[in-house]
């Protein structure tokens, strides 16, 4: 079976992924950094952009295959796949260490707990009916 839908969102996010990687790795290559974040905040801003990326993107996706392999609708697996993608392009954007409250992480937690909530429904539906 191919999981087309999964696909679609997957190889965005593992781009993006990348990209976070990068960030923190050339970063920590200037200020000579092996391990953690040397007290610098930029450099723990970029580490925890990437950390929460982790956090939610690879199990979020995994969620997604279970969904499509199931028979989850194609509507619903957009809605997952476009919600996470969404939630975590504008999640770094407003993790910043000197505004916690910034409006960006906030909209980017939104969409990928949404995203999350869906794919978790699509589970229930597809593996045991309910």
């Amino acid at each position: 079976m191919a999981f087309q839908i999964t696909a679609l969102y997957a190889f965005p996010l593992a781009l993006l992924g990348l990209v976070l990687w990068f960030r923190v790795s050339m970063m920590r290559a200037n200020l000579k950094v092996s391990i953690g974040d040397a007290g610098n905040p930029a450099l723990h801003e970029r580490v925890r952009q990437h950390g929460n990326f982790i956090e939610w993107a690879p199990w979020v996706i995994l969620l997604m295959a279970l969904a499509e392999g199931n028979g989850a609708g194609d509507p619903w697996l957009h809605a997952s796949g476009a919600l996470l993608l969404a939630g975590r392009l504008i999640h770094p954007l407003g993790l910043k260490a000197g505004n916690a409250a910034h409006p960006a992480r906030y909209i980017g937690n939104t969409a990928s707990l949404l995203a999350l909530l869906n794919v978790m429904g699509c589970l229930l539906v597809t593996s045991f009916g309910l």
